[in-house]
Formats: structure tokens, C-alpha cells, sequence
């Protein structure tokens, strides 16, 4: 074994330029060498990747990477290519030389890693010719996807288990960002693993800061959050094509460069944005949720959510693109009332033409879950980590709008959490929170007016007050004990015995709203996270970083490479901070192997002894 770790570290240095792994990618790696199935839950940032790319080249034998778009295994080759690593994917846009290139590199045994999609992967006689390579292991990447309580669902997935019928004896090993605990189960019975190692990382990113508001003055919130990071990449999120485009136009005006990414654009336009945001050239994209998944830059300082996503997984998913690189980064979220009716609307569209009404139900149980994370004045980081079902031990996490008093006290809080729970009493305590809503809204509508609840002393009691914001006052009180909201399809809302305390007066409640204006993003790192905040760079320290990125985009240019695939954001800090004189100096900063430096390592020395 002592043979074994020894090899290991050998091979993460010379190809890798790290000295040690991140938490549970030892354990992950093991299991890919001693030939068991796995199941390997790390969140966006945490280092997935290296899992299955490590193992084959210890093992000097191939590993088939099933991934889900063209752009992230594209990504994957060309970095891992500048390292020296045999790696080469097979997908519809592989050319001539690609397809000439790749035979060659099976036919001569030197092929390690070899990235596939699920429909080519069942397309043709693929599985026959790959049944005849000496394949170690099948890794599935993004294997959420497989299960119709993922976020992801998608049914060509459904298929990865023929896998285990063609590959007998071969393990296979799951990998995800964003799985419950429900999830987890499914993948592993869809996949048939046997008897695998299940690895489960820590899901809080402590490295983000989260924010959560309600969306008043849209256009007016992103600038003041793009403000706060300026020349820094941003992705602001956005539910359909229209808004991508009226935003990205806004942000113009403003003097903001920012484009629009979506599905109906040209493909070879599509292709040329993500390009030019890989390349640096461009650094902020209002984008569909069909950006992201694809794009493997590891800089992004800001991800901007103009509506609510429709899952706690997607949001997970989508702020994890912030911070890839460990770096302190915002997560924004502007929400309103409308954007889950949005949702429900598009859901139960799809539904209908998918007829597979056990999947919409479980995608609008995945919203309603969404919904109530918005509306809560609790700590952003707590809620994320106990929904998929971890503990979070901290206080306070100095890393979130609650815990950094982003929200104040509600001056007539306690009353109207009275007039609030007084209008679920005299309802019966048999609806839900948007009728109850209505009623304290003072909503004229047919129902309310048949059940004669326009009639009680609640009625239109708090008019003033905009839906949205009555439906976040709810949530907090459901949170704060002094409300219980059913489980169910259709939720209702009823009392407990706190709310009677409310109702008597024996004991206050709290509600909380955002204040205006926000403080810069927190810079921490909290001890027993994956590191310890290194300390922020000087001035000449920052311009020197400035002079490093501009080589770095060149060098990039020249390969036709993404920069962060160069050096990450990381490393060029960490050279600005101790200006390494050395190939043996340099060698020792985090993310530098023998290749890269043999590759450009003189260029940046060079550059540095001119500061």
C-alpha cells in the first residue's frame, strides 16, 4: 500500500503539479485502483474530475469518461493535454484529424482517458469497438441525470446500465455534484452498483457569499452586484430567451459589455460566445440555464440569478460555477412571487408532452423546496447543507445576508405575525399559503368571496404588503416553529402551540427584511473548509496578478486554449505573492507539474523578473 501512495503522489505531481489531494479524493481514487464500483458526490469546485483522470494513469490502462455536452469534454482534453496526459473525446464535431488521431492512440495502447456522450456511446457499432480495448473503468459524469428525482433528468441516461450487461467485471463509478439522499439511492439501483464505496463530500461552499432578495429594480441590482466585482467573470442566469436578450441590451446601455446566451441562438454563435468567455475576451453572459454545464472556467467571481431557479439542485449546480478556483465569489439571488408560477407553468407543459406524470410531480416537489429556500431568513449555507442532508455545525457563517445583518427587524413584526397566523384560524386552517394570502391581501376573487372569508376580520388586513413579501413572512414563521406547513402534493398551513403563544401574546416573534445596499463580499475561509483563506494581495501585488492574466490570455490565444487551462487564477496569485526566481521555486506553487513548466514555465519566470 505504502508502494501504492507513493506511485500515487508521483503521478498527481508529474502530470498534475499538485502535492496533495482534497478531502475524499483519496478515498474515490482507491476505489477506481482496487477495481470496486463507486458512487462519488463532490460539489462544483471540489475536484471530481481528478478521480476518474488520476486512476489510469497509475493504472496505465483506459478509462471511458461518459459525459453529457461536447464543450465540457472538449475542456477536459485540451487540459489535460497540456499536461502530457493521453486523453481524446469521440462526439459529432470530431474531425477527420480527430477521428485519425484518436485510432491511432487506441491502436497503439498509449490512449488513458477517453470522453464519450450517452448517444454516442449507443449509436452504431460504437459498443463493439470498445469492447475490444482494455477498458479499466466507466466513469459517469453528471450521473444525476439517470434519476427522475435528479434535477436533470434525462432518459438517454436510462441506458448507461446496458454498461454493466456489456462490460462485465469492469467498474463502474458514478460521479455528481448534487444529490439528496433520495437521489443517491436511485443512481444506484439505475446503475445496478455493486456493493459500491459511497463517498459523499461537504455540499457548504465556503468560499461563497450567498444573497437572497426580493427583485426591485432588476437591471438596477445586477449593476450594483457586477459594480462589486469589476473585470471579473459573471453569468446572470435568467428563465427565458427574452430576458437574456433584454437584460444582455441593458447591461449595454449601462456600459456593461455583456451578450446573451440561449438555446435559439445559431449554434456557430452559441459556440463563438462560449468561446470568447472561455478566452477572456468577454466576461459577462446573461445566459438560459443551457450555459453553464459546459463551461469549465474556474474565475467566475459572480453568478447572478435574475429569477429563481426551479430546484434547490439546479441553484446548487449553478452557483457552484462561482469560485471553481477556491476564491472568495458572490452567489446573487433576485426572486419574485411570479418566477414559481413561471416554473409551474413550464413544468406541467412539459409534463403534458412527456406524459410522464410521476417525473413533473417530482420536479414540482423539487420547486416547492426552491420556493421555501427564497423565502426563509435563516442562514443560506445551513439550508443548503440540510437539504441534502448534512449537518452544518457553525453559528454563523459570515458568509450569507442573514448572518452578515444584511436583513433588519421588521418593525411591526410580532403584530403582523399575529394578523398572519389570526388569518389561518379563521380560514379553518384548511389552505395553502396563496389563498391565505389572498385573503389577508383583501383579494376579490371568486373563491374567496363564495367561502365568505371576504367577510372576516382578516380580510385585507395587510393590503399594503406586496404577496411575495406576506409569502417570505410565512416561510420565516414555518421556519421559526410558530407555524407547521403539511406535507403533501397540496400543503396546507395550520397551527401548533407556539402559534397559540403568538396569538396570546406569552411569547414575540421576529421577522426580518432586507435592508438597503449591500457590503462588499465577505473574504474568508473557515477553518476545516478546504483551506484557509490566503491573505489579499497588495497593490503592486493585484497589478502584478493584472500583468500575469495578460500573458497568461496570450499564451492561451496562441494554443487555442482556454487561459484557466494555462494556470489557474490560483496559481498566478500565488506567484504574484512570492515571485518565485526559479524553475524549483515555481515548481513548488500549487497547479505547477513538469509539463507546464517545460511548456511556458521560462515565460512567466521571465515576466516576473521584470517586476
Amino acid at each position: 500500500m505504502q508502494d501504492r501512495d507513493r506511485l500515487l503522489h508521483e503521478t498527481l505531481e508529474r502530470w498534475f503539479g499538485f502535492s496533495e489531494l482534497r478531502p475524499l479524493q483519496k478515498e474515490a481514487i482507491d476505489a477506481a485502483l482496487d477495481g470496486r464500483d463507486a458512487l462519488v458526490v463532490l460539489p462544483t469546485g471540489g475536484g471530481k474530475s481528478l478521480c476518474y483522470q488520476l486512476p489510469p494513469l497509475v493504472l496505465g490502462k483506459l478509462t471511458v469518461v461518459v459525459s453529457p455536452l461536447i464543450a465540457l469534454m472538449q475542456d477536459q482534453v485540451d487540459g489535460l493535454r497540456l499536461n502530457g496526459v493521453p486523453a481524446a473525446a469521440t462526439h459529432s464535431n470530431l474531425d477527420a484529424d480527430g477521428r485519425r488521431e484518436l485510432r491511432e492512440m487506441s491502436e497503439s495502447g498509449a490512449l488513458r482517458l477517453l470522453f464519450v456522450a450517452p448517444e454516442r456511446l449507443f449509436r452504431g457499432d460504437f459498443l463493439e469497438w470498445l469492447g475490444r480495448q482494455d477498458v479499466a473503468a466507466i466513469a459517469i459524469d453528471e450521473a444525476h441525470c439517470i434519476s427522475q428525482w435528479g434535477h436533470d433528468f434525462r432518459p438517454e441516461y436510462r441506458r448507461l446500465a446496458e454498461l454493466r450487461e456489456r462490460f462485465e467485471g469492469v467498474p463502474i463509478h458514478a460521479y455528481t455534484a448534487t444529490a439528496t439522499p433520495r437521489v443517491r439511492e436511485d443512481i444506484k439501483a439505475q446503475l445496478t452498483l455493486k456493493d459500491p464505496v459511497e463517498l459523499v463530500g461537504t455540499f457548504d461552499r465556503a468560499e461563497l457569499t450567498y444573497r437572497v432578495l426580493p427583485r426591485q429594480g432588476l437591471i438596477e441590482q445586477v449593476v450594483e452586484a457586477i459594480g462589486r466585482h469589476r473585470d471579473a467573470a459573471t453569468i446572470v442566469y435568467c428563465i427565458s430567451r427574452k430576458d437574456t436578450e433584454t437584460l444582455s441590451s441593458q447591461l449595454q446601455s449601462r456600459g456593461i459589455e455583456a451578450k446573451a446566451y440561449h438555446a435559439g441562438l445559431p449554434a456557430e454563435e452559441r459556440t463563438q460566445l462560449s468561446a470568447d468567455f472561455r478566452a477572456e475576451r468577454l466576461h459577462v453572459v446573461c445566459a438560459t440555464v443551457a450555459f453553464g454545464m459546459g463551461i469549465d472556467r474556474s474565475d467566475v467571481r459572480l453568478v447572478v440569478h435574475a429569477a429563481m431557479p426551479k430546484s434547490i439542485e439546479h441553484y446548487q449546480q449553478e452557483t457552484g460555477r462561482a469560485g471553481r478556483d477556491g476564491l472568495p465569489s458572490e452567489c446573487l439571488l433576485l426572486y419574485s412571487g411570479a418566477d414559481a408560477a413561471k416554473w409551474r407553468m413550464i413544468i406541467e407543459r412539459s409534463g403534458e408532452e412527456s406524459g410522464d406524470l410521476e417525473a413533473t410531480k417530482a420536479q414540482l416537489q423539487l420547486l416547492t423546496h426552491m420556493q421555501r429556500f427564497a423565502g426563509r431568513a435563516s442562514c443560506r449555507h445551513r439550508s443548503l447543507s440540510e437539504y441534502f442532508g448534512q449537518d452544518f455545525l457553525e453559528t454563523n457563517c459570515s458568509a450569507c445576508d442573514v448572518c452578515l445583518n444584511e436583513l433588519e427587524l421588521v418593525s411591526d413584526g410580532h403584530v403582523t405575525a399575529q394578523k398572519i397566523l389570526s388569518a389561518i384560524a379563521r380560514t379553518g386552517q384548511r389552505y395553502g399559503a396563496s389563498y391565505v394570502i389572498d385573503v389577508l391581501r383583501g383579494s376579490k376573487s371568486e373563491k374567496v368571496r363564495t367561502r365568505g372569508h371576504d367577510q372576516i376580520p382578516t380580510f385585507g388586513l395587510l393590503k399594503q404588503l406586496t404577496a411575495m413579501r406576506i409569502g417570505n413572512y410565512i416561510d420565516q414563521l414555518v421556519d421559526s416553529g410558530a407555524l407547521v406547513r403539511t406535507d403533501g402534493e397540496y400543503p396546507v398551513l395550520v397551527l401548533n402551540e407556539a402559534s397559540a403563544e403568538v396569538l396570546r401574546g406569552g411569547c414575540e416573534v421576529e421577522l426580518r427584511a432586507p435592508k438597503g445596499g449591500l457590503d462588499q463580499p465577505a473574504r474568508r475561509r473557515r477553518q476545516g473548509g478546504a483551506s484557509v483563506e490566503a491573505r489579499a494581495l497588495t497593490p503592486p501585488e493585484i497589478e502584478l496578478f493584472d500583468r500575469l492574466r495578460a500573458l497568461r490570455r496570450e499564451i492561451a490565444s496562441s494554443l487555442g486554449v482556454p487561459p484557466y487551462v494555462v494556470f489557474s487564477d490560483v496559481t498566478l496569485e500565488e506567484f504574484a505573492r512570492n515571485r518565485p526566481r526559479s524553475r524549483a521555486a515555481m515548481l513548488d506553487c500549487k497547479g505547477v507539474g513538469p509539463k507546464k513548466f517545460d511548456s511556458f514555465g521560462e515565460r512567466f519566470l521571465a515576466a516576473l523578473a521584470d517586476d
